[in-house]
């Protein structure tokens, strides 16, 4: 059996069972009859597996998880006990067999317009209701399981980050240095690739710049993102050759049984330079302040992160550089994690909302320099009852290499 190739962790049915009850609940309160779950990750999150496939979740009843491809695996895969083999057309006679009717749901934030329109055929129906708001909200919160999983992530990270204080060096290229960390992450078990929500979303495995590649931006909706060796892709690493002086910033996301960690650390070939050591000494107070204390916890306004990282970076006068600069800056210094790199919580001073015990997010204070580079540290934490927890134990100082 090709699955049992992988070592990976299989979700427990019990698992998959709270999942899908949360989701019943969210949809009863919105008054959807049922869910049609299409996309791969939401697919994943509610059926433990990933193939062609579909699934129909009715407010009443057990969920159908329908397989075009490949049933084999699915079967191996997922917990699930209603699994069978069908094509899309096919949905809707299985589902009025079963007696499921009334008003859908679907996940109209990611469905194409062509393949929303193409499933109002299929199943017959006028409209549909959307359903990614409540599916988002109850990925948001994870399992202790999740955090497991997500914790096995770090452990990647942590790894991957160790390697990289004995590899970089002076005279090296950017994209030496990527390929040498993505290598050894995957020897160490990495899944390859990172997911994220939404239409456009690319995002690398890892970001290595260096000097002024970490001061020009790209359309990417994050504050580092490198120049990248092709305009055709306009982010990552770059040819650039490492310099003394400079940090090397490398942005990092770990990744094990779909779940991701993303954290950043810099490394230096000699002594670091200013503005940049100034710039550390900011990041460094934002994330020991947010972390100590236990003031940030469950219930708090996420929304206070943000402001009290921006009142620290006012008082070291380096607000024009924080998490940007000019109209490229981005509006937020954290986001959630789980099986893509866009969940919530969102950490922006607009979004005043409490964090929620079983969260996790990363925590990422950067400061960018035009025509100079950039610096900055990026933590996972884990949203406790009386404090953050934080997923890595990667210290947050500088590297000398």
């Amino acid at each position: 059996m090709l699955t049992d190739l992988s070592s990976c962790d299989y979700t427990p049915k019990k698992e998959l069972e709270n999942r899908i009850g949360r989701l019943k609940e969210g949809m009863a309160e919105k008054g959807i009859d049922y869910a049609i779950v299409l996309q791969n990750v939401d697919l994943f999150y509610f059926t433990g597996s990933l193939q062609k496939s579909y699934l129909v979740v009715p407010v009443e009843g057990d969920p159908l998880f329908l397989v075009e491809k490949n049933i084999e695996r699915a079967t191996a895969e997922s917990p699930l006990d209603q699994i069978s083999v069908a094509r899309d057309k096919d949905v809707r006679g299985i589902i009025l067999e079963k007696g499921i009717r009334g008003k859908a749901g679907m996940e109209l934030d990611v469905l194409p317009v062509t393949m929303f329109r193409r499933w109002k055929t299929i199943l017959d129906i006028e409209d549909a209701e959307d359903v990614s708001g409540i599916i988002r909200d109850l990925r948001s919160v994870k399992s202790e399981y999740e955090i497991s999983q997500l914790k096995k992530s770090g452990e990647i990270c942590e790894h991957v980050f160790a390697f990289a204080e004995g590899f970089i060096k002076e005279g090296m290229r950017e994209l030496d240095i990527d390929a040498a960390l993505n290598a050894e992450g995957r020897r160490k078990g990495h899944q390859g690739f990172l997911r994220m929500r939404g239409l456009n979303q690319e995002m690398m495995n890892i970001y290595v710049t260096h000097g002024r590649s970490g001061a020009i931006v790209s359309g990417a909706d994050v504050p580092i993102s490198g120049t990248g060796i092709t305009h055709a892709i306009s982010q990552g690493s770059s040819f650039n050759q490492i310099m003394p002086g400079v940090p090397v910033v490398v942005d990092y996301g770990g990744g094990y049984n779909g779940y991701i960690t993303d954290e950043t650390r810099a490394y230096v070939a000699g002594e670091m330079k200013e503005p940049f050591l100034r710039g550390y000494q900011a990041a460094r107070e934002i994330i020991e302040e947010t972390g100590r204390g236990g003031w940030a916890k469950a219930g708090t306004n996420a929304a206070e992160l943000f402001n009290r990282a921006l009142k620290i970076a006012k008082r070291e006068g380096l607000a024009e550089h924080f998490m940007g600069y000019g109209r490229s800056r981005v509006g937020f210094i954290g986001h959630g994690l789980g099986l893509e790199i866009n969940e919530l919580p969102v950490i922006t001073p607009r979004h005043e909302i409490p964090l929620k015990e079983g969260m996790v997010f990363a925590f990422e204070p950067k400061f960018i320099f035009p025509g100079e580079g950039s610096i900055g540290i990026e933590v996972d934490y884990i949203v406790r009852k009386d404090s953050l927890e934080r997923i890595t134990g990667t210290p947050i100082d500088i590297v000398y290499v």
